[in-house]
């Protein structure tokens, strides 16, 4: 696996443990429509979320939260378009982020950003 991919998967395990710290109950991991993939999706009391995670081992090329453009907003949501008709949801959602920049020497560092698009 390339070292990025294993970066990305450090950061959903991450990501995983962290909301899951905050009590929001995971309903899937790596959810595909098509060609689109959904990171992370949760229950935040009842409100479906659906969780971009994005990973970096440093900031040198910006913060991690910024790699996620309004193109893959797009694909994003019509994925969780795809998922909500699947289970017949028709209630509250939103779309978070969660940045984690992980530099090889220090304890990574988790922000989470709620409702992170418009919707």
């Amino acid at each position: 696996m390339a070292r990025h991919h294993e970066l990305g998967k450090i950061g959903e395990v991450l990501a995983r443990r962290f909301l899951e710290g905050k009590g929001y109950k995971i309903a899937e991991s790596n959810w595909r429509h098509g060609r689109a993939e959904i990171d992370l999706i949760c229950w935040d009391g009842n409100v479906l979320v659906f969780v971009e995670v994005k990973t970096r081992s440093s900031k040198l090329f910006g913060h991690p939260a910024a790699a996620v453009t309004a193109r893959k907003e797009a694909i994003l949501i019509g994925a969780a378009g795809a998922y909500m008709e699947q289970i017949g949801h028709e209630w509250e959602f939103r779309f978070d982020i969660i940045s984690v920049n992980r530099p090889e020497s220090l304890s990574p560092e988790i922000e989470h950003f709620p409702d992170a698009f418009y919707h």
